[in-house]
């Protein structure tokens, strides 16, 4: 995941937590079904990249970044917590 942040911009990194913010909200008031969560991020992280950075190719690139950065790293915080939950029941 390292590799990654060699490719964002470093204006664009507050986007990151911003969107998975946005995610978590999104999760809790049951807006719409959580396989939805990352296509609804999706704009909100390009045009958040467009805001910081300008109308350009470039900016709709690190919108894709952040965003899939932002979901990655929510799946591999579940992912982590799945597997130390499986470990303490003896698994």
């Amino acid at each position: 995941m390292d590799d990654v942040f060699h490719f964002i911009i470093g204006d664009a990194l507050i986007l990151i937590p911003a969107l998975m913010i946005v995610g978590k909200i999104l999760k809790e008031l049951f807006i719409f079904p959580d396989r939805w969560i990352p296509l609804f991020l999706l704009p909100i992280g390009i045009a958040g990249a467009v805001a910081l950075i300008g109308c350009c190719w470039e900016a709709v690139v690190q919108g894709v970044l952040v965003t899939g950065t932002a979901v990655y790293g929510n799946q591999i915080v579940k992912q982590i917590n799945k597997r130390s939950c499986r470990l303490e029941d003896g698994e």
